[in-house]
């Protein structure tokens, strides 16, 4: 998937990151594992947090990842069902669905004197909500692009030759340390200038394709051929909410991004739906038609396909 954020410049190097963090990720699945595994294997000590049986898995038999970018790998993590100790950085990577409970596992004493929050969340909302839990000055807004599932407690598959995350915000600790450390592992990063066009970007491209693929139960290939109005539509929409907040999106970037994307490519939402687990409806969808009223921005796409996706 390319890029979405056209303000961001890029950290290549490690050397900003003159020691090994110790960085608890909340949610070891398929982006929290991957990134635990990466950073374990860069000499960073990572404390997982999750599920008495998942922590005791991790624990066990640390992570596995099966990866064309990376290779095939083992490394041991920590984890346990609780911070219990003061960490660098706190990776947010559970779904939006279960995030206030997942939270009960980091105490904000934990983050120590300067330390982070790095949500990789979809939506825009949810920095808002972190601030107000640790800080306005410990969360930054992170975006991540990436295609990688676990398949079993500490078994990932990551399928995307790519792996790239972009930074923004105002932080106790300077954004640049934190893309170090990400890039000591061999993520691409990128800090941006503005939150708001990190989070817009990537809720403009994401928002059709999650509410589109979810609603006809369809690959992106079925979508933009047979719903091609109404894809058109509602990426139309979507970008003049994004603009109305601020991020200068560009309709027709997003529908070059689509028509990109293997015609088999099912959104994250659409697998959701299919394994019957709870949809980050609200996350995306209940975002896009909540900025929309408040910058009184007409929606009536996303309007009727959030009613449709909304369960009886």
């Amino acid at each position: 998937m390319p890029s979405t954020t056209p303000d961001a410049t890029e950290v290549t190097s490690a050397k900003s990151a003159p020691r090994p963090w110790t960085v608890a990720v909340l949610g070891p699945g398929g982006v929290g594992g991957l990134l635990a595994a990466l950073l374990s294997r860069a000499g960073h000590r990572v404390i997982c947090l999750a599920g008495d049986a998942t922590a005791r898995s991790l624990r066990e038999g640390g992570v596995r990842v099966h990866s064309a970018q990376f290779g095939d790998f083992t490394t041991k993590v920590e984890a346990d069902t609780e911070l219990r100790e003061p960490v660098d950085l706190c990776v947010v990577a559970v779904k939006h669905t279960s995030l206030d409970a997942a939270l009960d596992r980091v105490p904000p004493a934990m983050l120590g004197t300067d330390g982070l929050v790095l949500p990789l969340l979809n939506g825009v909302e949810h920095p808002e909500t972190l601030r107000r839990r640790y800080g306005d000055d410990r969360v930054a807004a992170g975006v991540i692009r990436v295609e990688s599932t676990r398949v079993a407690p500490g078994v990932i598959e990551h399928g995307s030759p790519f792996t790239e995350i972009d930074l923004a915000g105002t932080t106790a600790r300077p954004l640049t340390g934190l893309a170090a450390v990400l890039e000591s592992a061999g993520v691409r990063t990128r800090v941006a200038e503005s939150e708001t066009v990190v989070l817009w970007a990537k809720l403009a491209f994401l928002a059709p394709f999650a509410l589109l693929t979810t609603r006809y139960d369809a690959p992106i290939g079925t979508v933009r051929t047979g719903h091609r109005e109404e894809l058109l539509a509602l990426v139309e929409e979507i970008t003049a909410v994004g603009r109305a907040a601020g991020a200068p999106l560009d309709a027709d970037r997003t529908l070059a991004m689509y028509d990109a994307l293997p015609a088999g490519m099912k959104s994250s939402m659409q697998r959701d739906a299919e394994a019957g687990r709870a949809l980050e409806l609200d996350a995306i969808g209940g975002a896009v038609l909540r900025a929309a009223k408040r910058y009184g921005v007409p929606a009536p796409t996303a309007a009727r396909l959030v009613s449709e996706l909304t369960p009886v």
